[in-house]
């Protein structure tokens, strides 16, 4: 081991040692050193310093022994450190433990009382009698649940992790085991604990049953005030209507009235049989869970009682006087049964029969008003049999007035089955009687009216045949001219013209047609079986022959227009007539893009995409996908006719400029005719370009503009 360390650590903390060990004098350095050995390590200076440095070689055996007195002194120093280092690691584990000890303590003591003081609350079954007061309790227990017991629960289980630290600190450090004052041990408070737990879950229990039973309570409380409410209300002026003696002044229909009113009041009485059964039933529950109102339930239950048993025995006594009362006037109250029961059917028949008489009818064809007609007569055959049914009904009401004359009966004698009199019976027949033959002169005026439609129908139907099939042999004529091949466009020209005529003065039968429909639609009459058209198909069918024939003469000048244009043979025109015929396989009167590529494939041309997509773009600019025959006698001009170019213009203007890019005024009025020179001046824009001069017109703008290939 190196002396040297002890020293450095004893004298490193010292300022004077620090500064000489740090000069250039060995001397110094050495005596200083001696000193402090000798002063504070109690190490006698047995070298001198002179010695030690002026000699060349020092006594070695001297310095060894020096030098371990150092040893010696430094290493029982190191010992006592480190027995003061052991004991203060000791003491502070026993301190911390003994730390821990008193918070444990000091915690369950907390715990135990807390559970000391709520368990009691817990236990406590004192029942409140209002349901507002037990829901209270509850709300009381809830926040004891939500915000006092959780923070207990926390503080249990902190208390069993710090005894279960506490213990394994004392275990590790080799110390007895930690035994709490008596009544806390872990143990304990679990007993505790676990005690107010069950003290809690038959709290809650009690609490939820006391709800419950109060619930009923205040729910058989409730029930019992609705249906007693109910019955007192029933029952409400049922002895002053049973103590009446109407009867005695009533007619035997008011008898009756009254006899069937008191049996339904009979069934209404046994039908609150049942309520009277569940108020009492009521009323005894809640005797039998000690209701705190049941005295008031008592007295208006026996109240309810009292007076369900009145009311039955003046229920007796009243069907007993009536039925007395009905005996008496039973043969006349039959025969105005009678009277009801016959007087009833016929007077629905006859206000059927009005009704019908004067039902109005919509038809459109004889069949339908001869059906009508036969069904009248039908009805005039049972007139006879319904005049026998009102004299029996009639002969019902005299033997009524018979009776009541023949015996004296004095009450006011009124029929409350029927309300129907025979007054009545009597204006309905006559009214029947009147509109029989009205009805009559109607169907017969109606069979005449269907007469007339059928003739107009007919005479529609007639015209119609007609005149369908001529607009659709029209429609062929000239679909079949515009397709011709042989002959001049001259000879289709007058071929159409001729059809034209034909067209225009054909044009009194559609007005015709039209004069007739307008009559057939003013009656009303909307269809017709003789003929498959209507005024509808007519219309369009003639105002598409006239667009046809106005178009196809149109195609015809047009194509006289391009041959004169173009110098055109009439042998060409037939060949592109024919070629074009061949093409429209679907006889369209014009090609679709496959048909009009295979015809182009067939006259040589070598088409790829781009060229087949170009040539499309020039006859069929507007995309539709089919090529008629003028854009295709446009194309066919355009490929083979000499036709002149915007450059040929160019080409033109710079001969008559001398090879400017420009010309002038004078020389556009030298070189061409007046109209024509003054026509180039007016329209052709100024010269921008280098080198021209003043009054210099571009002559290429002008020529691209008369191509179509500028703004200009």
């Amino acid at each position: 081991m190196s002396p040297l360390l002890p020293l450095n650590k004893l004298t490193h903390p010292t300022p004077l040692v620090r500064r000489h060990l740090l000069t250039d004098d060995p001397m110094g350095n050495l005596n200083l050193a001696f000193e402090i050995a000798e002063k504070h390590l109690d190490i006698p200076k047995m070298l001198d310093a002179e010695d030690i440095i002026n000699t060349p070689k020092p006594d070695e055996r001297a310095i060894m022994t020096y030098v371990s007195c150092f040893y010696h002194a430094f290493a029982g120093a190191e010992q006592a450190e480190t027995a003061a280092n052991r004991i203060c690691k000791v003491l502070g584990v026993n301190q911390e433990n003994e730390k821990l000890m008193e918070e444990y303590e000091k915690l369950a003591s907390e715990l135990l009382e807390w559970i000391r003081r709520t368990t009691p609350w817990l236990e406590n079954r004192a029942a409140e009698k209002t349901m507002v007061e037990m829901q209270r309790k509850l709300e009381d227990f809830r926040d004891y649940r939500r915000m006092h017991k959780p923070p207990k629960v926390q503080e249990k289980c902190q208390l069993e992790i710090s005894f279960n630290t506490l213990q394994t600190k004392l275990r590790l450090s080799n110390r007895p085991a930690f035994m709490p004052s008596e009544g806390k041990m872990v143990s304990d408070i679990a007993s505790a604990w676990q005690g107010l737990d069950g003290a809690e879950k038959g709290y809650e229990e009690w609490l939820l049953t006391e709800i419950r039973r109060l619930e009923r309570l205040d729910h058989l409380a409730e029930k019992f005030c609705q249906k007693a409410t109910t019955h007192e209300t029933w029952a409400s002026g049922k002895e002053l209507i049973l103590s009446q003696k109407d009867y005695e002044t009533a007619t035997l229909t008011e008898v009756r009235a009254l006899l069937r009113k008191h049996e339904a009041f009979e069934s209404d009485l046994a039908a609150h049989q049942d309520r009277v059964e569940q108020i009492a039933a009521i009323a005894q529950e809640l005797n039998e869970l000690d209701y705190h109102g049941v005295a008031a339930v008592n007295q208006r239950c026996q109240s309810i009682c009292d007076l369900w048993d009145q009311l039955g025995t003046l229920t007796q006594k009243r069907r007993e006087a009536v039925e007395r009362t009905e005996k008496l006037l039973e043969t006349i109250d039959q025969l105005f049964l009678e009277f009801a029961k016959r007087s009833a059917p016929f007077n629905n028949w006859m206000e059927g029969a009005m009704e019908d008489l004067q039902d109005m009818f919509i038809v459109h064809t004889i069949d339908e008003v001869q059906s009508l007609i036969s069904a009248h007569e039908q009805f005039k055959a049972t007139l006879p049999e319904a005049d026998g049914e009102r004299q029996a009904i009639l002969g019902i009401h005299n033997e009524v007035q018979k009776i009541s004359q023949s015996y004296g009966i004095k009450a006011n004698l009124l029929n409350l089955y029927s309300t129907i009199t025979t007054e009545e019976l009597l204006a309905k027949w006559d009214k029947v009687k009147k509109l029989v033959p009205q009805r009559e002169g109607s169907l017969q005026e109606e069979l005449a009216q269907q007469h007339t439609n059928e003739r107009l129908r007919r005479q529609f139907a007639t015209q119609a045949n007609l005149i369908g099939p001529w607009i659709q042999t029209r429609m062929e004529e000239i679909g079949s001219c515009s397709l011709e091949v042989g002959g001049t466009l001259e000879d289709q020209m007058t071929q159409l013209k001729q059809f034209e005529h034909i067209i225009v003065t054909y044009k009194p039968n559609i007005d015709k047609l039209e004069g007739d429909h307008q009559h057939i639609q003013e009656s009303l009459v909307f269809d017709n079986k003789h003929t498959n058209y209507t005024m509808e198909h007519i219309r369009v069918g003639w105002e598409l022959l006239l667009t046809t024939i106005a178009r196809t003469i149109n195609e015809i000048e047009t194509q006289i227009l391009t041959r004169d244009a173009k110098g055109i043979s009439q042998e060409q025109m037939h060949e592109f007539r024919s070629s074009f015929n061949h093409f429209d396989r679907k006889n369209h009167g014009a090609m679709d893009t496959d048909d009009f590529r295979a015809c182009l494939i067939s006259m040589g041309y070598d088409l790829g995409e781009v060229e087949f997509a170009r040539i499309m773009m020039l006859v069929d600019p507007s995309a539709t996908g089919m090529v008629s025959f003028q854009s295709f006698i446009d194309f066919m001009t355009r490929e083979t006719a000499d036709t002149d170019t915007a450059e040929q213009v160019v080409a033109s203007f710079r001969i008559l400029a001398a090879d400017k890019p420009y010309i002038l005024v004078e020389e556009l009025r030298r070189e061409l005719p007046p109209d024509q020179a003054e026509y180039c001046i007016l329209r052709m824009p100024r010269y921008s370009g280098p080198g021209g001069s003043a009054g210099a017109l571009d002559y290429t703008a002008f020529s691209t503009a008369l191509y179509g290939e500028s703004d200009l």
